[in-house]
């Protein structure tokens, strides 16, 4: 389901995309939001797709768009890549039965400070910081509602091990 362009441009307000982030579409479809923060921020990016013909799509849309150089699109499983590590940014837009799946894998996969953007389903057991709703006549044909609500997280930083006590001093 393609997200509609309205929501791609508040997605990316939300993310506060820059030139130095590397963004990460898992469920890219035809590349939108990877292709357009290439375009719009000069950002880098990566979409995943398990469907080989929607990242052939992708990759031919990256090309019209003149953006090859800096987005790559491929075939894959979320939960079976390793590639999550090297976004600072996140967008997804899945079900919510995939959702409720995806967060054990964002929390020990992506960086602290990698920054998240949830279209419609939050990320259950993650704290988003902020919350949006919008209402986009786009959004009737996908889901029969106007409805649209983007999460922000942020990944926190990796609790610090205790430090270890000291020995104590050997009695004589």
């Amino acid at each position: 389901v393609p997200t509609p362009w309205p929501i791609v441009d508040e997605m990316f307000k939300m993310a506060n995309i820059k030139k130095d982030d590397f963004l990460i579409d898992i469920g890219s479809g035809d590349g939108r939001l990877v292709i357009e923060a290439a375009k719009r921020f000069g950002a880098r990016g990566l979409g995943i797709d398990i469907q080989a013909p929607l990242v052939k799509v992708a990759t031919e849309n990256a090309a019209k768009e003149k953006v090859s150089d800096r987005v790559e699109f491929v075939v894959g499983d979320i939960f079976e890549t390793n590639l999550l590590s090297r976004a600072s940014v996140i967008t997804v837009y899945l079900l919510p039965s995939i959702m409720d799946k995806l967060v054990p894998k964002l929390q020990r996969d992506l960086k602290p400070g990698t920054r998240i953007v949830s279209h419609d389903y939050a990320l259950v057991g993650m704290t988003h910081d902020k919350v949006e709703e919008f209402n986009f006549k786009e959004k009737v044909q996908i889901s029969g509602t106007t409805r649209t609500v983007l999460y922000h997280y942020v990944v926190p930083g990796k609790p610090e091990a205790a430090p270890a006590k000291p020995a104590a001093a050997a009695k004589k």
